[in-house]
This record gives structure tokens, sequence and C-alpha cells, in this order.
């Protein structure tokens, strides 16, 4: 464990894979920054890899003043035992008070091991982080300047605000697409900085002797329009008016859970705290009642069409726009509409 550092930077894993930083990378740095301006204290990024450097100048664009770049041969592709020496090591080396990774597959395999080897608390699946002050209810005593760990906990049902008074450094991961991404600004100055970290042989046992990388069906988190399918909907065959719609309007397809437990359709369509977050353009939400669940997964898009026979259900009360009507009517009206004003 290290000694609590209120002076320490603020950190991004930044987590990258032939050559192209992870989008969630990106949405940590503008979070990273606005954490570290509160505190007043820089923003660091560390990135591990071979071949690396350049990505270090999209990081300075994104926010970080400084980038911790360990590039080594050994270092292509991501195994964790290696990963995770490089990011214990330059914790203990230059001691930051916040680390966040993204709670991609690869971050939660990463962070809680670093998190084990430096005896330090972290939270996981986080959708809000934000600095502020919580007195300890046994010792009466304000810690003041914490990092607070905002999750959906208990199903969804209740948000949990966690946080770590004496466990250093204060370590998140953070769901994809619950932060906006801001703008670069390729006029940043920021220290690129050349780390090196002693790797044993211990540390390599695992070789790699092929990589097969299977490719993203559904891609909803860069949908700019997604019409998506809940249990309303009634039916797998019935589902099948959710596609036209989004074919029609250029969009993909989404579900909640009880669509996809309903078998209407795959589990990589799913939108919610158990899916994917998303926040598009558009998002049209048919037959979805609107639990807090998936709307934890939606509710950031910038325009949101709900359609629902019942005009009490949840999802109205996150909707720009609301129809009270049953979808199987609704919908084919609504496709109808967009090809005549396409003549």
């Amino acid at each position: 464990m290290i000694d609590v550092n209120r002076q320490g930077e603020v950190w991004v894993y930044a987590e990258q894979e032939d050559g192209a930083l992870h989008d969630v990378v990106l949405e940590l740095c503008g979070k990273a920054r606005q954490l570290a301006d509160t505190l007043k204290v820089p923003v660091g990024a560390v990135l591990p890899g071979h071949g690396v450097r350049d990505l270090a100048k999209k990081l300075v664009a994104h926010g970080a003043d400084r980038v911790y770049v360990v590039d080594d041969a050994r270092l292509a592709h991501f195994q964790t035992l290696p990963y995770a020496r490089v990011v214990t090591t330059l914790v203990e080396r230059r001691r930051p008070q916040i680390v966040m990774y993204g709670a991609t597959p690869l971050g939660r395999d990463l962070a809680p091991r670093v998190a084990s080897a430096l005896r330090a608390g972290m939270t996981a699946d986080c959708t809000d982080l934000q600095i502020g002050d919580v007195t300890d209810p046994k010792t009466k005593v304000t810690h003041r300047n914490l990092l607070l760990q905002i999750r959906p906990a208990f199903g969804g049902n209740i948000i949990a605000t966690i946080v770590n008074y004496d466990r250093w450094p204060q370590m998140a991961t953070v769901r994809e697409g619950v932060m906006p991404m801001l703008p670069p600004n390729p006029d940043r100055n920021g220290e690129i900085l050349e780390e090196s970290v002693e790797l044993d042989e211990s540390l390599l046992a695992l070789r790699l002797l092929e990589r097969h990388i299977e490719p993203r069906k559904v891609n909803l988190k860069g949908a700019r329009v997604i019409v998506a399918g809940g249990g309303g909907v009634g039916s797998k065959e019935n589902f099948r008016l959710i596609h036209e719609l989004a074919g029609a309007i250029g969009g993909a397809v989404g579900a909640s859970r009880a669509a996809v437990d309903g078998g209407y359709i795959g589990k990589e369509h799913q939108i919610g705290q158990t899916g994917t977050t998303v926040r598009p353009a558009l998002y049209i939400a048919a037959g979805i009642s609107g639990a807090v669940q998936h709307r934890a997964g939606m509710e950031e898009s910038a325009k949101i069409i709900a359609i629902n026979t019942d005009p009490n259900a949840p999802i109205f009360s996150v909707a720009h726009y609301g129809i009270v009507g049953d979808l199987k009517k609704v919908i084919p009206m609504m496709i109808k509409a967009l090809r005549e004003r396409r003549r």
C-alpha cells in the first residue's frame, strides 16, 4: 500500500491495441482533466506497448499533461503479468493519487491485479467519478478531496458512492460510453517521458503463438442512431419491425435485457447496465418499459423517442418525445413516412 499522497497526479491507463487507443481512454482523459483541475494537480497517462510513442501526442491533445511511455518489444501484445508489473512499478515510482481504467475486458483483468499488488482499494464499473469531502461516521473525521466512485448496486436499484479513506492510490474502472469524449486540442503541450521497467522471465512464461481477432458484429458504441426493442415487442417475429425501422433510418439495432432474455435477439445487441452503454444522436426505444437498468445505458442520448402502450412507462421520464401506442402500428407508419420523404 502506498501512503496517502494528496499532491499526486490523476492517471489514466492508456489501453491500446494494434496502434490504436481504445475510445474509453479518450473518454477518461476528459474526466481526468476535470478531476485534476478540481484537485489542482496534473493529468498523467500510462502507455505500455511497442511502437506506441505516437499515441502519446493524442493523449496530450485530449488532456494529459504527462505521458509515461514504456516501449518494449515484449509488450507488443497484452499479457496480464508483464502489463501489471509495468503499471504497478510506475505507480510506486510516480505515486499518483488516482488511477482510472476502462471497464473493458482488458481493464477488468488488469486493474484488480494492480490493486492487489499495491494493496489498494478499487471500485469496478463506475458510471461517474467526482471529488468531494466525506466524514467517517465512526471517527467523525472529515476526509477532504476524496474520489467519489459512483456505480449502480443491487441490480441497479440503487446508486452507491464508494470512497477509500486510506488505501491509495484510489482506483476505479469506468464503463465505456458513460463519459463524454472531449474534442482534442492539437495545440496542447505536454511531457512525453520514456520509462523503463524490468521484466523478468517469470512474467513472460506465456508465449503467444498466434492471434485470431473476431471482428465485432455490432458496433453500438459507434452508432449515431439506434433503434432498440424491448419485451413489449412480443416475439422474435415482431422484432423484424425493429430491424426494418433501423434499416430505413440508417441506424443500429439495440435491445433491452427483456428482449434478449426472451430470445428475440442476441446478447451483443443488449443495452443497459449489463449490456453496452451508448449515447447516440438519436435513440428510439420501442416496447421498452424503461427500468433503471436499461436507462443507465442510454439516458445520455442526445434525443430519445419512446414508443409504448403504457403512458406511465418509466421510459417516458427520460424521453424527449413520446408516442403512446402499439409499436406494431406506429413503426410501419414511421417506416412509410421515411420512405415517402426520400422519394
